[in-house]
């Protein structure tokens, strides 16, 4: 029975672990562009009139990304760029050959059509397909190998991604997210409780550097979400891609303004510290005033981050319940404020700017994480972002209304129009 107890803790550990590895982004890509590229090369062994086709891995090795719409946008890019470089080698082949000079000028010509074919990131791989294929006697039968075990390659990296759909990271972005929120509150609490005080003005200062230092993390973050909004590109089991990618978005958006109000604010009070030291920043009350309203903000920003990062809709109706309580709670915490700072600018007249700008931040951070203001955000990005689609792919539009016209009329024919789904 004991070794059973001692034994239950570790299996749940390595299971957990086990669990961690299988959703983290460098496992995942390591685990499918190795089997991707085996699978080509065992493929590209029986096509491939080469003896060792290595042509076939390395293709998929590059095409397989971690979602299926970065590795449909990588494969088509890199078949476009090898067979241009192909048939640039093959045209030098028959007029020139291969000399120095020759050699200059395929390069010079393979960088200019691979801006013309617009493979992006993949112009140099055009120079390199050309150079290989030159390089070799029978220029020939290795163009055209090379072309094939390109194919092979691709059409590999396609598929894999295809039977086996990559992993949706709209989890991970979430995490990310919400930690992004926590730091904030975490610095949030401190400037309040430090600015409640006698706030030398290194202090002040450094909680300035720490703001600034948010930065970084909003970076992090983005990287995580763009990470998780290719993946519901094109991805099979998303149906609500625009939404979930739309709602993560704006909800960083909105972070990184509250980001960017607390380091306003934190200047404002390194300001004034420099201007009151060695006294306190705020009389007693007012100081114990901010230091509750920064408190309820930080409480709002996390609820905030919940909000946007929840997808099951009851969750989701009882997030932004709590949200706008405690969005309430701050406003009346915000006039109490209000009223605090006004005394004391009457009393210091010359530091009203500052007790003012104070305010201002507060009022500012409210405002931005307040519900009605997200849901038109919300709306104003979908109507945006579905605008750009009409423009950037009318026929595609056009097919997608000619498909809802045409189910609503089999409804319609059917009986089933007013049922509910």
């Amino acid at each position: 029975m004991r070794e059973a107890r001692e034994g239950t803790p570790a299996r749940e550990w390595l299971a957990e672990r086990m669990a961690k590895l299988r959703r983290d982004p460098v496992v995942v890509q390591t685990l499918r562009s190795a089997a991707a590229a085996t699978i080509a090369y065992v493929i590209a062994l029986r096509l491939s009139p080469e003896a060792a086709p290595l042509t076939a891995p390395l293709t998929a090795l590059l095409v397989v990304q971690v979602t299926f719409y970065a590795t449909l946008t990588n494969g088509i890019r890199r078949v476009n760029s090898v067979v241009a470089g192909v048939l640039v080698a093959i045209a030098f082949s028959l007029l020139v050959g291969l000399t120095w000079w020759s050699l200059a000028l395929l390069i010079v010509a393979a960088l200019g059509v691979g801006h013309l074919v617009r493979v992006n990131e993949y112009v140099p791989e055009v120079a390199i397909s050309a150079m290989l294929v030159l390089g070799v006697t029978t220029v020939g039968d290795t163009a055209w190998a090379r072309v094939l075990e390109t194919l092979i390659g691709a059409v590999v990296g396609l598929g894999f991604n295809l039977l086996l759909a990559p992993p949706v990271w709209v989890d991970e972005a979430g995490e990310s997210l919400e930690d992004l929120a926590r730091r904030l509150r975490q610095l949030m609490l401190r400037i309040g409780e430090e600015a409640a005080g006698r706030q030398p003005f290194e202090q002040a200062a450094a909680r300035l550097h720490e703001a600034r230092r948010l930065d970084h993390d909003i970076v992090e973050v983005d990287a995580a979400l763009r990470q998780a909004e290719d993946s519901l590109r094109l991805n099979p089991r998303v149906r609500d891609s625009l939404l979930h990618r739309v709602v993560l978005r704006t909800g960083l958006d909105t972070l990184e303004i509250c980001t960017v109000v607390l380091r306003v604010l934190a200047r404002t009070l390194t300001d004034l510290a420099k201007e009151r030291e060695p006294e306190a920043l705020f009389a007693k009350e007012t100081g114990a005033v901010l230091e509750q309203q920064l408190s309820e903000i930080a409480d709002a920003v996390v609820s905030f981050s919940v909000l946007v990062t929840t997808h099951v809709s009851t969750n989701a109706d009882a997030a932004e319940t709590r949200l706008s309580a405690e969005l309430r709670t701050a406003a009346g915490t915000r006039d109490k404020l209000a009223l605090l700072l006004r005394e004391e600018a009457d009393r210091e007249v010359e530091h009203w700017q500052l007790l003012g700008a104070v305010l201002t931040e507060v009022n500012r951070m409210i405002d931005e994480l307040d519900t009605e203001h997200r849901s038109r955000r919300l709306l104003e990005e979908l109507d945006r972002v579905s605008q750009e689609q009409r423009v950037r792919m009318p026929r595609l539009n056009r097919m997608r209304e000619r498909m809802g016209v045409q189910e609503q009329l089999w409804r319609n024919r059917t009986g089933m129009g007013g049922r509910s789904r």
